[in-house]
């Protein structure tokens, strides 16, 4: 991958699919872009932390960086996927209480496009507090994948039967519209 390749963040949350955003960093390598993995601390145990350094050549992170560690490239755009209710929620508040919140808070005030594939199911989409945060976001620029043709919530308890036909590849062809 060359030195002056765009710069992605994938931001993972603790969501049925996050077990496979390998697809999602072969999308994007494949498109050119040098993928950085940020994972909040609930998702380091929906995915295989080793296998997704080996595949980015970078580390994973969900702590903040300690004084005198490299500082990670700035990103040229974020994608959140699986991004949950939680994530969703906090960051349309902006609460930056995780390393990956925190990135996000930054992102908005820095023109960094942000990307979010929502993995929620119907129960939560449909609180009004949810439907409202997605609107925030999206009167900030936000791109949040949800209606239809994007990502249509499951019933509650049939995640796992929507794994396989999860969008990922929407994520990235969405990033600069």
């Amino acid at each position: 991958m060359s030195t002056d390749s765009k710069v992605l963040y994938i931001i993972v949350c603790a969501a049925g699919p996050a077990g496979e955003v390998g697809q999602l960093v072969k999308l994007a390598h494949d498109d050119g872009w040098t993928v950085h993995i940020i994972a909040t601390p609930a998702a380091l145990g929906f995915i295989d932390v080793p296998t997704l350094e080996k595949q980015t050549g970078h580390p994973v992170r969900s702590q903040y960086r300690a004084p005198g560690e490299p500082r990670s490239p700035r990103a040229d755009a974020i994608i959140v996927a699986p991004a949950t209710y939680n994530t969703i929620n906090k960051f349309a508040q902006g609460i930056a209480d995780t390393y990956a919140l925190g990135v996000l808070a930054e992102a908005p005030g820095l023109n960094i496009p942000v990307v979010m594939l929502p993995f929620v199911n119907s129960a939560l989409a449909g609180r009004a507090a949810f439907r409202r945060n997605v609107e925030q976001l999206r009167s900030e620029k936000i791109r949040v994948l949800f209606g239809p043709g994007e990502f249509e919530p499951h019933s509650p308890g049939s995640g796992d039967g929507h794994l396989d036909t999860y969008p990922w590849h929407l994520a990235l062809r969405n990033v600069w519209d």
